[in-house]
Formats: C-alpha cells, structure tokens, sequence
C-alpha cells in the first residue's frame, strides 16, 4: 500500500523533480529505524515464539549465498559443458 502511495506521488512529476522528493526520504536515520523496526518483528514473530524457522532461514541462506559465491566459478564450466554437448 505505501508503494502505492510513493508510485501515485511520483508519477505525475519530471525525472528531474524525482531525487528532490526521494532525498528527504532516504536518509540514514530513516533506514536504521526500518532495519531496527524489521529486526524487533522477526525477534517477536519467530524468536520468542520458539519458532524452527530461523533455522530454516539460516539453512536456505546459506546455501543460496555459498551457490552465489561460488557461481562465477562454476559458470565457465556450464558453457564448456554445453559446448561439449
């Protein structure tokens, strides 16, 4: 719904108008509170409720985050593989 909201403000602007009404928005103190609100709702939501999810998080992250950093090794290989077939 906020997304909503930001889309309709801004589609009727020019490009150049843009930043000037993004800058006051983005600051430093504005992402901190957004980070600090998001981790006090995961810790209530699925911390204090004994939940097995964070394990699960923890479990997928990590391998969605070893397959990335490894990818750029393994692409070339993927297209030698192909070439071969």
């Amino acid at each position: 719904m906020a997304m909503r909201n930001f889309f309709n403000e801004i589609r009727g602007m020019k490009v150049t108008d843009v930043p000037k009404h993004v800058k006051p928005m983005v600051t430093t103190s504005n992402a901190k509170n957004f980070i600090q609100k998001s981790l006090d709702n995961y810790h209530a939501k699925y911390i204090q409720t004994d939940s097995i999810m964070p394990l699960y998080h923890v479990c997928f992250g990590g391998m969605i985050f070893s397959y990335l950093v490894a990818l750029p090794e393994e692409r070339p290989m993927f297209h030698f593989h192909e070439d071969l077939g």
